[in-house]
């Protein structure tokens, strides 16, 4: 398939998340290769690690978007940094470049980037995260990537 129709799923997330949030970036991670689409984040550490290297061991392809002005600042899980200089307003970015979203975890950046995909139409589904309108909340990884997958893939479960 070609990559620009690829779906895109970003995940996003703490920077310092519990353990159990990160095993579960890295699941998610895994699944969102294996069911072949690209995993968006913000490219740096905790979670957003957590799901790229996920993905990276089961072969699939990452896109990380910095707050930063250099791509060095990319985890090295992360196959296309994208340098924006833009600090946490790159939120908006990570939300608007994703088909649909995951939420694991996270804070005040999450939050945003959370209030972005609700501004931009996009499809929410958290683990462990707010609990707030339009997230669709979901007990584990294999759930929240079903979720993701259902209005792309409807046959997929």
């Amino acid at each position: 398939m070609e990559l620009r129709k690829k779906l895109r799923i970003g995940v996003i997330g703490g920077s310092q998340p519990d353990k159990e949030s990160r095993q579960n970036a890295f699941r998610i991670g895994q699944l969102i290769a294996e069911k072949g689409a690209i995993l968006v984040c913000g490219g740096l550490s905790g979670v957003m690690e957590a799901a790229s290297r996920g993905a990276k061991e089961a072969g699939g392809l990452t896109l990380g978007i910095l707050p930063g002005n250099s791509t060095d600042d990319a985890n090295v899980y992360v196959d296309i940094p994208v340098a924006t200089g833009l600090g946490y307003a790159r939120n908006s970015l990570v939300a608007m470049n994703s088909d649909v979203i995951i939420a694991i975890s996270g804070r005040y950046g999450t939050l945003t980037e959370i209030a972005y995909g609700c501004i931009y139409g996009k499809k929410i589904i958290g683990i462990g995260t707010w609990d707030i309108e339009n997230v669709i909340k979901v007990k584990s990884p294999e759930e929240a990537v079903a979720e993701a997958l259902k209005d792309y893939f409807p046959l997929t479960s």
